[in-house]
């Protein structure tokens, strides 16, 4: 495990030090995008956590990492997606703000194909929200859109830690699974920025199961069933009506040791994604044109040059 020195307080979003993009300007890109043209794309949501955390918790799980990532790596961290896609249960959760699958999907298609016009054409998708099933749609759609040479991958924070998002039963730290603002869920909040977490408001909020256990995974998919929770309608109760005060677990149970280790352990699997990106293909190299792409090759060579250089194209003018 390396040796990770976590933000005591604050974040980067408001400073221009080499870590978001939207902070830099184009001399500054110009110069990163020689040395590093990685980008780190947090995805989050706005949602309810309950009385004890924000409503940006799943964004701000994503942006802390991707911070830390970029400080050691050299790589770039867009300015987050704030509102995100959410399953059936959530509809109807006063301070959950939903957008469809669909209009997402398309807006980070978008925003992948804005990207690497600019130059980042390996990007990696950070997620802190239960929107598994609209993501890879994004990057699909993407890909078909405007089949370019580069690298879009998605990773989820949970999936990153693996067992260190388990019970301790399962070899975890935890007393209860990983459902929704809880002790799990809360542990990372306290661990990654303390600052927004009230723990004297922690509340504990029973599940609502329709179904039996032993079938619908947990949020962590740590093998509690066959199917993933996302693959499911009827399974458990809206939390409009079973769960209102946006909580499901424990969050009294919280503490930023328990999550320690897997944050470490995300930190260090999304520094070698990033390194071993870099090692494959050093910055302004691509997957070759002829595995990735049957467009006509000189159409392709135009939008790798970009919209500014000579005899370069931007990315739009490739036909559907």
């Amino acid at each position: 495990m390396s040796n990770w020195s976590l933000p005591a307080k604050g974040g980067h979003m408001e400073a221009q030090d080499g870590i978001y993009y939207q902070n830099m300007t184009t001399k500054m890109l110009e110069e990163r995008l020689k040395k590093n043209d990685v980008l780190l794309l947090p995805v989050g949501s706005t949602e309810n956590h309950g009385p004890s955390a924000p409503y940006g918790e799943d964004t701000y799980l994503d942006t802390r990492l991707c911070e830390l990532v970029a400080e050691r790596t050299g790589c770039t961290v867009a300015m987050p997606v704030w509102y995100g896609s959410h399953p059936y249960h959530h509809l109807g959760q006063k301070g959950t703000i939903m957008i469809p699958e669909n209009i997402l999907a398309d807006y980070i298609a978008y925003v992948l194909a804005g990207f690497w016009n600019t130059g980042f054409r390996k990007i990696i998708i950070v997620n802190g929200h239960g929107q598994d099933y609209v993501i890879p749609l994004a990057i699909h759609t993407f890909g078909k859109k405007w089949q370019v040479p580069g690298i879009v991958l998605y990773t989820h924070f949970w999936n990153c830690a693996g067992s260190e998002m388990y019970t301790k039963e399962k070899g975890g730290p935890y007393e209860e699974p990983f459902v929704h603002a809880d002790e799990v869920e809360q542990s990372w909040c306290l661990e990654l920025f303390p600052e927004f977490i009230h723990m004297e408001d922690a509340i504990k909020v029973d599940k609502a199961p329709l179904l039996p256990p032993g079938h619908i995974n947990t949020s962590a998919e740590d093998g509690a069933g066959p199917i993933k929770w996302y693959n499911a309608f009827g399974s458990c109760g809206m939390e409009c009506i079973c769960q209102p005060e946006g909580v499901i677990g424990d969050a009294r149970k919280a503490e930023g040791e328990k999550a320690k280790a897997g944050v470490e352990k995300t930190l260090d699997y999304l520094t070698k994604l990033v390194n071993d990106i870099l090692e494959k293909y050093p910055a302004g190299e691509l997957p070759p044109i002829e595995k990735m792409t049957q467009r006509r090759r000189e159409d392709i060579e135009a939008v790798i040059k970009g919209p500014n250089a000579p005899g370069g194209r931007h990315i739009y003018t490739l036909e559907y």
